[in-house]
C-alpha cells in the first residue's frame, strides 16, 4: 500500500505538506559522484530531506556529516515524494528503478522519478511506460553544467514529461540549477535535447585537445595559448572550461574520459536509426576510445590531451605539468 504522500518533516518540527506546492520534498538521490553529491549537498540547502544512496559507502556518510538523513531510505518508501537519479549510464538506471521491485511498489502513488542521468530517448520513453504501467511518473530530465555548476547549484535542466509533476517538483529544481528548459509532456524530448549538447560539448573537448597540442607542437606554450585564444574567435565555454585543468597538471576527474564513449555512442546509434552521417562524431568518438587504450578512461576528460601529445613524443609536459 502506498504513503499518504505528506512530508514529516522532524527537522522543522512538524508535519509539512507543501510538496502539493513543490516546495519541500523527501527525496532519495541514488548516485553520489562528483555531480551527484553537489546536487544532494543544494538539495540540503534548499531545505529537501535527503537520502543519499551509493555503492561507496564513505560518500553516504559524508553527506550524512552534512545534513543527510542518517536512516536506511528503504525504511522511508512510503514517504518518499521524488527519486532523484544521477548514476552512469541506463544499466545503472534499470538496475536502481527494477532491480530491487520495493522502491516502485512501495512508494507513494504522488511520488515522481526524476532521471537527471544521459540516456537515450528510446530508453526514457521506455522507462516512463514502465513506471506509468506501475501508477508512478517518469521525468526525463538531463542536465548539463559540469562540476562546477552542480556544486553552485546553476545547473541547466532539459526536462520533459508529465506537466503537473514538473510543477511539483519545482522546489527541488530551483535549489539545483539556474535553467530550466520545459521541451514537453513526453519523455525522450529532454534526452533529446542533451544528446545534441552532448555531440556539441563531446566534439568541443576533442577539437580543444587537438588544438592545444597543434599549437605545442608549433612552440606555443599552454600559457601563452589560453592568454591569446580565450579573446579570438575560435573559443568556447569549453575551452575555457577544460583548458585550465591541462594548464595544471592535475587530471583529479570532474568528468571522466569513459562517459565520451557512451554519450556518443548514444548519439551514434540515433543518427544511425534517421540515417544521418555524422563524420564529426564519429571521428570524436574513435580518439576517446584511442585516449582510454591509452589508459586515461578515469581521469579527467581534458586528459584526451595527453594521447595527441604522446603521439607527438611530448610526454614529459603532461606528464609533470609542465610547459
Amino acid at each position: 500500500m502506498r504513503g499518504s504522500g505528506y512530508i514529516s518533516d522532524v527537522r522543522f518540527g512538524q508535519p509539512d505538506y507543501s510538496f502539493r506546492k513543490g516546495v519541500y520534498m523527501n527525496v532519495v538521490l541514488f548516485g553520489l559522484g562528483s555531480m551527484g553529491f553537489s546536487i544532494a549537498l543544494n538539495m540540503l540547502k534548499g531545505r529537501h530531506k535527503v537520502w543519499g544512496v551509493d555503492v561507496d559507502a564513505g560518500k553516504v556518510a559524508a553527506l550524512v556529516a552534512q545534513g543527510g538523513e542518517p536512516t536506511v531510505y528503504s525504511d522511508h518508501l512510503a514517504d518518499i515524494d521524488a527519486v532523484v537519479l544521477t548514476v552512469v549510464n541506463e544499466a545503472q538506471v534499470t538496475r536502481v528503478l527494477f532491480d530491487d521491485p520495493r522502491l516502485c511498489d512501495q512508494l507513494h502513488e504522488h511520488s515522481i522519478i526524476i532521471c537527471l542521468s544521459t540516456v537515450s530517448p528510446e530508453f526514457a520513453r521506455e522507462t516512463e511506460q514502465k513506471l506509468q504501467n506501475k501508477n508512478l511518473t517518469y521525468l526525463d530530465c538531463p542536465m548539463s553544467g559540469a562540476a562546477a555548476r552542480a556544486k553552485s547549484g546553476e545547473l541547466t535542466l532539459m526536462v520533459s514529461g508529465d506537466e503537473t509533476a514538473i510543477t511539483r517538483v519545482k522546489g527541488i529544481f530551483d535549489s539545483i540549477s539556474a535553467n530550466v528548459f520545459n521541451l514537453g509532456s513526453e519523455a525522450g524530448l529532454g534526452s533529446a535535447m542533451k544528446a545534441t549538447n552532448q555531440l556539441l560539448a563531446g566534439v568541443h573537448i576533442m577539437a580543444m585537445a587537438e588544438a592545444m597540442a597543434f599549437g605545442r607542437s608549433q612552440g606555443i606554450s599552454f600559457e601563452r595559448f589560453m592568454e591569446v585564444i580565450p579573446k579570438c574567435a575560435g573559443t568556447s565555454w569549453i575551452l575555457e572550461n577544460r583548458a585550465p585543468t591541462i594548464l595544471s597538471g592535475d587530471y583529479t576527474p570532474k568528468s571522466t574520459v569513459d562517459i565520451w564513449p557512451k554519450d556518443l555512442g548514444i548519439i551514434q546509434k540515433i543518427a544511425e536509426g534517421t540515417g544521418q552521417n555524422i563524420p564529426i562524431t564519429r571521428a570524436a568518438l574513435q580518439r576517446y576510445n584511442d585516449a582510454i587504450a591509452d589508459g586515461l578512461a578515469s581521469e579527467d576528460d581534458a586528459a584526451v590531451v595527453k594521447t595527441y601529445l604522446n603521439e607527438l613524443g611530448i610526454e614529459d609536459c603532461v606528464l609533470d605539468g609542465s610547459l
